[in-house]
């Protein structure tokens, strides 16, 4: 299993595995001649590569003193050579897979990190922007309160200066009267009204000042420091400690330790991907590589939920190899014969007989069904060998999309043989009708809720048994496509149900971080689908 590690706080990878090796360009006959070219009496092997290579061709054996070869012994030289190219192909294979792997990881990683910078920069522009709200807010509030005072201020000068002009108009037409028998009195009168005039107790002084400096910034230094903005510096590649890493059961231990301490490094991401699997070594490229975010320690345990699918339960229209599914028609006919061949009274085999029938590891549960007879009629179903009974768990499974029905999710051990998924209180699913009219759709206890999403080839499965969550994704982006809120009254087992189609189950798989953040966030409100719980 290929493991990557990155530091954050700054980001390093480290690969396990490498390519070593060595291949002979030339070879030297028994006769010889030098190297680069055939000699007298040799033959040119081209490879599939197209490189050619030089061995010694048979040589009479009646030429003696020439060093010639025997037959075998050519033979064994050139199964060398052949031996010696097939495993630098494999390498060579290896390698251009280890390159295809990292153009892809370049695309993923820069596109990442862009995604990262411009989320840093919004968040610094949104941090700025509420900075600046606020202080214009200031701003604002303080020329209000300014503006108010010197307004009524304004105001109170304007009456009062009213007021004074009235009383000097009326003083200045008493004195003009001045031989007027009531000049004395009307003197006395404008005497006392100056003397309570409001000119002469108003404050000839501004209440608030209008230099509004205080409220001045300078971001210089801020601006210098914005400036100054860098990456930040690439830590150290850690070391996986293959000492101190352990296999055991279905746990990985993962140790690793930095060659120099740093300390500003955050957290590591760890990822891996499933490698222990026949077939060429392009096919490595259909295997997803699985992230874990967020460790804070040097060592991580892998645990994978591993379940098989029991051949003992499936539908006799089913084909069940290791992990895939494929209808096949005639099967319920095929075994039908089978059996009556067998015993000669015309019955059907059971399913302690059925030949599609596998052996369960000492840790899974003996048959799912109990001793009770497969599924039957149009109940094209297949269960997993192992229940969950706690904790959380994801599988993920790929289908044919041209196949006519497909469902997906998990149903008691009870689940009736005749019981379709979704159709009784029993099981869950998400069911994919491609037959006369295409929908997608949520069941459970013979409910149906239209899935207005896109439908994924593959799609994962996560099941929280405490919490009661039973939630599909699409594999590759991640998007919740439904959830279940269920409250298990008894363990679960993986079930599945196909017509006229195929699909490939991938288990042993972390669960997603991706997933789990999502489910958090789902689990404080209510499911989207209360109606089908």
């Amino acid at each position: 299993m290929p493991v990557h590690l990155r530091t954050e706080g700054g980001s390093a990878s480290s690969q396990a595995g490498g390519i070593g090796g060595c291949f002979p360009t030339s070879f030297v006959d028994a006769g010889g001649e030098g190297p680069g070219r055939p000699a007298p009496g040799q033959r040119a092997l081209e490879p599939p590569g197209g490189r050619s290579l030089h061995a010694p061709a048979p040589i009479a054996q009646g030429r003696a003193g020439h060093g010639a070869l025997k037959m075998g012994d050519q033979k064994d030289a050139l199964r060398k050579i052949i031996t010696t190219l097939a495993v630098k192909n494999e390498e060579i294979q290896n390698f251009i897979y280890a390159l295809k792997q990292m153009l892809q990881n370049v695309e993923a990683n820069s596109t990442k990190v862009q995604e990262d910078l411009e989320g840093e920069f919004q968040s610094l522009y949104s941090l700025l922007d509420e900075l600046k709200e606020g202080m214009l807010m200031k701003i604002k509030q303080d020329r209000a309160s300014r503006t108010y005072e010197l307004q009524n201020q304004l105001a109170a000068c304007t009456k009062a200066l009213e007021s004074s002009e009235e009383l000097l108009e009326t003083a200045n037409q008493t004195l003009e009267g001045a031989e007027n028998h009531d000049f004395n009195q009307a003197a006395k009168q404008i005497k006392d009204s100056v003397t309570m005039a409001p000119a002469f107790r108003l404050s000839l002084k501004a209440k608030v000042s209008d230099n509004m400096s205080h409220l001045m910034v300078d971001f210089t230094q801020e601006r210098r420091m914005l400036q100054s903005l860098k990456f930040l510096p690439v830590p150290s590649a850690p070391e996986i400690d293959m000492a101190e890493s352990l296999v055991a059961d279905n746990c990985v231990t993962l140790v690793w330790r930095m060659p120099d301490e740093d300390s500003k490094i955050d957290h590591y991401v760890l990822e891996y991907r499933k490698t222990n699997f026949e077939g060429p070594p392009r096919v490595k490229e259909d295997q997803p590589w699985m992230v874990i975010e967020g460790i804070k320690q040097t060592e991580y345990t892998l645990t994978a939920f591993m379940f098989r699918l029991d051949a003992s339960t499936c539908h006799q229209n089913l084909k069940v190899e290791e992990l895939s599914v494929e209808w096949d028609a005639m099967g319920g006919k095929v075994q039908d014969i089978k059996a009556r061949e067998k015993d000669g009274k015309g019955r059907t085999a059971s399913p302690v007989n059925s030949p599609a029938r596998c052996l369960q590891s000492p840790k899974r549960m003996p048959s799912a069904r109990g001793g009770r007879d497969r599924f039957t009629a149009e109940s094209y179903t297949v269960l997993g060998d192992t229940l969950i009974d706690g904790g959380d768990h994801y599988w993920e499974v790929r289908y044919d999309r041209d196949s006519k029905a497909f469902g997906m999710g998990v149903a008691y051990r009870t689940l009736g043989k005749f019981d379709q998924l979704g159709k009784t209180s029993s099981s869950w699913c998400v069911h994919l009708n491609n037959w006369l009219q295409v929908s997608f759709t949520a069941k459970h206890n013979n409910k149906a809720k239209v899935l207005d999403v896109p439908v994924p080839d593959c799609i994962g499965v996560y099941c929280n048994f405490h919490e009661g969550f039973l939630s599909f994704y699409n594999a590759r982006t991640k998007q919740l496509l439904h959830t279940f809120k269920a409250k298990f009254t008894q363990p679960v087992l993986p079930a599945f149900m196909v017509w006229c189609g195929s699909f490939h189950v991938y288990s042993g798989l972390q669960v997603p971080s991706t997933v789990k953040c999502l489910q958090k966030r789902n689990s404080a409100t209510s499911s989207s689908n209360a109606s089908l719980t």
